[in-house]
């Protein structure tokens, strides 16, 4: 049942909206272009950056559907998008979005229980979770919001276990975690991705299949020759992790506000507007951030090609 995942950089998608709010699909199918154009090895829709908790239900189901049409086979498609607090409406989520023809419905997994339930609980309601949505792979999302709960080696093995899980996204940022987890899942097609830039390069040494992370709305190119080729050229990979490490601090800064900012100023016809962040907050500061940050990407893209 588990799908064979690939290996490299999963950007976690953000959505385009036009200025009144709505889901701009011309400015989305151009978004999918760039990063298959980046050279990115598959796309994690309807999850956080997408501003999956601002959006209605139709909306994820319409939105995952319009990307797998998109990418057309050239690259896979995950998504998630359960985010009611009732089990049954998450069931009905979840089968919505299994329909829309994506590789994998990825469950979140703070969704699944409350902060002060069992890790025993919250594995009952994942088995009945995959007996409800039968028939496509599944994946487990580390989201922090609205909190974080991280899966331990031992819980992470039982979901391996059941031969429906392909895909962690593990949101960690602890090298100790990551390489116990990647331990307990070995020998499965369960594949850890990190998402924190930091620890990146470390985790691929470690085992670790690749990278889903909001820092591909940015550099996705960078982190494919990162994950691609850091066996091979080594002190390249140590260049390129130190720019992703310190580069990834601007995520702190009005993320995806300013995802959405370096994109229209890589060409795109994304606007500023966002539903889960006051695009007016956004000052001159912020822009500067943003476009000074992609002064030192292209200093480093040229000093690698020379």
């Amino acid at each position: 049942m588990a799908m064979n995942i690939p290996k490299g950089v999963w950007p976690t998608m953000i959505t385009p909206f036009t200025n009144t709010g709505k889901v701009d699909y011309a400015a989305l199918e151009q978004l999918i272009e760039w990063y298959i154009d980046h050279g990115v090895h598959g796309l994690f829709a309807v999850c956080q950056s997408s501003e999956m908790f601002y959006l209605t239900l139709e909306e994820r189901v319409s939105i995952a559907r319009f990307v797998t049409n998109q990418a057309a086979g050239r690259v896979p498609v995950i998504a998630s998008g359960h985010t009611s607090d009732l089990f049954e409406e998450q069931v009905e989520e979840l089968q919505r979005i299994a329909e829309t023809g994506v590789q994998a419905v990825v469950l979140v997994s703070n969704r699944l229980a409350s902060s002060n339930e069992s890790d025993e609980i919250w594995f009952e309601r994942v088995l009945q979770l995959i007996d409800r949505v039968p028939d496509v792979p599944m994946g487990i999302y580390e989201c922090p919001y609205p909190y974080k709960r991280l899966l331990s080696p031992q819980l992470l093995k039982q979901c391996a276990d059941t031969g429906r899980f392909a895909f962690l996204k593990d949101t960690s940022c602890d090298l100790q975690q990551i390489a116990a987890k990647i331990e307990a899942v070995k020998g499965s097609s369960l594949q850890l991705f990190n998402a924190n830039s930091a620890t990146l390069l470390a985790s691929l040494r470690m085992g670790a299949s690749g990278f889903s992370g909001v820092m591909a709305n940015f550099h996705p190119n960078i982190y494919v020759r990162l994950t691609e080729n850091w066996n091979e050229e080594p002190i390249i990979a140590d260049r390129l992790q130190s720019f992703v490490g310190a580069a990834s601090l601007i995520e702190l800064q009005m993320y995806p506000i300013n995802a959405k900012y370096h994109l229209s100023k890589r060409g795109l016809p994304v606007s500023l507007h966002c539903r889960s962040k006051d695009a007016s907050a956004f000052r001159e500061n912020h822009k500067l951030e943003v476009e000074q940050l992609d002064a030192v990407y292209r200093m480093l893209k040229d000093s690698l090609s020379s």
